[in-house]
């Protein structure tokens, strides 16, 4: 049971860093991919934001190529960067979004030496936080510039990648739901959650899961799974928060047996990127299978939703991801 477009002649400055294990990288040539409908984005004009940008990192003396790419165009995107950035032409790829922009990039730089920096315009940017970026765009492009780089694992789940967590259950349904509202009546994205959230609360999807981990194996029926890179912090002032994303471990959070009221307000609080040791039962694995009697499941991944066989075999890919961020033991 469980238990619960640089000139040509910059070429990037290697220092060593006091308090990194690598090297650290002075980028000189950046390639920027922004979402232009992530929450900072899209109150500013492009044109307003490209210009905040472009100054910040003339500042420091970083050439900065932008773009403004959504959906299948953001996914090709990063994996033409990446192919430019492996040619020598980018010093560090940089993703300019909330955490499911995040996570495209971070897809096609996984396993590569290439160096990924992140400006957190989302809504809630949980990766940001948990390295510890700052939400101030101007403070995010000092953290890139510094070139302190040092390497993050990652999740994946039948070849996707996810930077922070997977869940199966209520969220994906409550994302859905959110996002069908938003583009049917015009709603923003809150009022939208609040009111799928009503729907949820009718209509709970309970799914009968069997997991795999390690010496591990149950049966049980349950609203909320979820698989964390890394684990998540149960108590205290830093609730909902990793405290490390280089542990080598996934954290399998399961919902227990309550209400259908405190399983709504559960799948609620995970959307803010909150936990709760009461409510459910947490084992850390590296590597983990979820079966059910149906060939599909929803799945949501950072946020973003999709529709997957089953099994599903999650497994961590410890030190997959090199970012530039503050060191894991700074302030």
């Amino acid at each position: 049971m469980f238990r619960f477009q640089a000139p040509e002649q910059l070429k990037p400055i290697w220092v060593r860093g006091p308090h990194h294990s690598e090297a650290t990288l002075k980028p000189q040539r950046i390639n920027i991919l922004l979402n232009s409908s992530s929450g900072t984005a899209a109150k500013k004009k492009q044109e307003e934001l490209h210009a905040e940008l472009r100054a910040a990192f003339e500042r420091h003396t970083i050439s900065a190529t932008l773009e403004f790419l959504e959906g299948p165009d953001l996914q090709e995107g990063a994996k033409q960067a990446a192919r430019r950035a492996a040619a020598g032409e980018f010093d560090a790829i940089i993703a300019g979004g909330g955490d499911g922009t995040t996570r495209t990039v971070a897809s096609a730089l996984v396993g590569a030496d290439i160096p990924f920096g992140v400006i957190p315009l989302g809504t809630l940017n949980n990766f940001a936080k948990d390295l510890k970026i700052p939400s101030d765009v101007t403070d995010a492009v000092t953290i890139i510039a510094a070139g302190a780089a040092r390497r993050v694992d990652v999740g994946n789940v039948n070849g996707q990648i996810f930077i922070n967590n997977s869940s199966i259950g209520i969220y994906p349904y409550l994302v859905l739901d959110r996002d069908r509202r938003r583009k049917r009546r015009g709603l923003s994205k809150w009022p939208a959650m609040a009111l799928a959230s009503l729907r949820a609360f009718r209509s709970l999807p309970l799914r009968r899961l069997s997991i795999r981990a390690d010496d591990c194996h149950d049966t049980f029926r349950s609203p909320f799974v979820l698989i964390g890179n890394n684990a998540y912090e149960l108590r205290g002032a830093a609730l909902g928060r990793r405290p490390a994303l280089d542990r080598g471990e996934l954290a399998l959070l399961v919902a227990k047996p309550q209400s259908r009221l405190g399983l709504l307000w559960l799948g609620l609080k995970c959307v803010f990127g909150m936990v709760d040791q009461h409510n459910l039962r947490s084992i850390k694995v590296t590597a983990l299978e979820v079966s059910s009697h149906r060939k599909r499941l929803l799945v949501a991944l950072d946020g973003e939703i999709r529709s997957m066989e089953t099994p599903l075999r999650y497994k961590i890919m410890p030190a997959a991801l090199r970012v530039l961020a503050p060191a894991a033991n700074d302030p």
